[in-house]
């Protein structure tokens, strides 16, 4: 009798363990789907590949290239998280492109944008990096959606002209030594 008790026991603990497995997945899998798919695509990624942290009003991109997922979390933490996994990268490294429109934003009719901008410059700092209009830099991506895959992280960002995107490009090759390439095949 004894016996059966202990092995009850044992089953319990047994299961109880594998519901704390499932449930830690499970969790763990709601909260880092995106930077899963970040860890998953990167290494596919190459030059001319686009990665764009957007606010939550962006646009869903039809261009067949263009895919959209929304992380449900804070924009700067998403942009940090991106740039130190390319920081990592031995293949590309990012061209930073921000909108113009950001410099004009006012704190008084969007709260926290002072702050954002100085985070935010804080990240790219160090980084080849460009303002650039909000609507160039969506025929951009329309375009480069054509050809090329564009991933799309979509976050809880409310202040307007916030999107940052990352234009991938060769980390061990320069476009001074493509230009002197292109010299010499002359």
């Amino acid at each position: 009798m004894m016996w059966k008790a202990q092995e009850e026991m044992v089953r319990i603990k047994v299961m109880l363990g594998m519901l704390a497995m499932l449930a830690g997945t499970l969790t763990s899998h709601a909260q880092s789907a995106w930077q899963r798919k970040v860890e998953q695509e990167l290494p596919l990624m190459g030059h001319r590949n686009w990665i764009v942290i957007v606010d939550s009003a962006y646009p869903l991109q039809t261009s067949s290239g263009i895919e959209t997922i929304e992380t449900n979390a804070d924009q700067l933490a998403v942009v940090r998280y991106v740039l130190l996994a390319l920081q990592s990268s031995k293949h590309v490294r990012p061209l930073v492109h921000t909108d113009k429109e950001l410099q004009f934003v006012p704190e008084k009719e969007a709260p926290g944008v002072e702050r954002y901008r100085e985070e935010l410059a804080k990240q790219i700092r160090g980084l080849p990096a460009d303002s650039v209009p909000h609507e160039a830099l969506i025929d951009r991506l329309n375009e480069a959606g054509k050809t090329f895959h564009v991933l799309v992280l979509k976050t809880q960002m409310t202040i307007p002209y916030t999107s940052v995107f990352l234009q991938l490009d060769c980390r061990y090759w320069s476009a001074e030594s493509e230009a002197t390439l292109r010299k010499a095949m002359q």
